[in-house]
């Protein structure tokens, strides 16, 4: 089974719940924002030099999470249509969302201190996380 949880149990809960913790501030701070997109197709050659890039990475080995999120973020900066705008966007926070949790994962693999909000919680009843 695919949790998402990318290795490290209740990790993807976690890092959601950081997520909307973040959204919550940013709506305090700022208040709602109504602003321009500001994508448009004259920005597919630096989408389309992210992708070679990205494309020459994992052919050599050399792939970074930093090779993923930019290919997103550029191609999501290319849309003009709302609705690809959109999917792109979800494909941005879905690839920041797994470098966190890489990045979690990272941590208790090497033994450093792990985040304790990864760790699942006891389903009611159970005794058992």
């Amino acid at each position: 089974m695919n949790d998402g949880d990318y290795g490290l149990p209740g990790s993807l809960r976690c890092v959601l719940e950081e997520i909307a913790g973040e959204r919550r501030a940013q709506d305090a701070r700022w208040g709602i924002q109504d602003v321009p997109d500001g994508t448009s197709p004259v920005r597919a050659p630096a989408a389309d030099e992210a992708k070679r890039e990205t494309s020459a990475a994992f052919d050599d080995g050399t792939l970074t999470w930093r090779h993923i999120l930019a290919e997103e973020v550029l191609e999501a900066f290319a849309e003009s249509d709302t609705e690809a705008l959109r999917t792109e966007l979800i494909q941005v926070a879905a690839v920041a969302v797994k470098w966190v949790q890489a990045i979690d994962r990272r941590a208790v693999t090497a033994g450093t201190s792990p985040d304790p909000r990864a760790t699942p919680a006891t389903p009611p009843g159970t005794g058992r996380p």
